[in-house]
């Protein structure tokens, strides 16, 4: 393990909890240094999941991007009115 420069504890300090940057002056590469409870919790993949969405996650996502749209507009229920599912009072009376 490598101790930790100066200068780079009083990065840490100043980072008010985010990353710290590092560049590698020979060869441009960037690096991050993050803390280790942080780290493992990336590993784990606690931060990033690729596996299928939910039903329960599809349905909210659904939600939002109708939101997005505008079908919680009230000038919208009018179209309550034509769904083809829903039984026509007028026609019944």
């Amino acid at each position: 393990m490598i101790a930790l420069t100066k200068e780079i504890q009083q990065a840490i300090k100043d980072s008010q909890e985010d990353p710290v940057r590092l560049v590698d002056p020979e060869t441009d590469a960037e690096y991050v240094v993050v803390p280790v409870e942080t780290f493992e919790l990336m590993r784990k993949g606690v931060y990033y999941d690729d596996s299928p969405l939910t039903e329960e996650e599809r349905r909210h996502l659904l939600i939002q991007a109708g939101l997005r749209a505008g079908w919680d507009d009230p000038e919208m229920d009018v179209y309550n009115d034509l769904d083809p599912r829903r039984k026509n009072e007028s026609s019944t009376q």
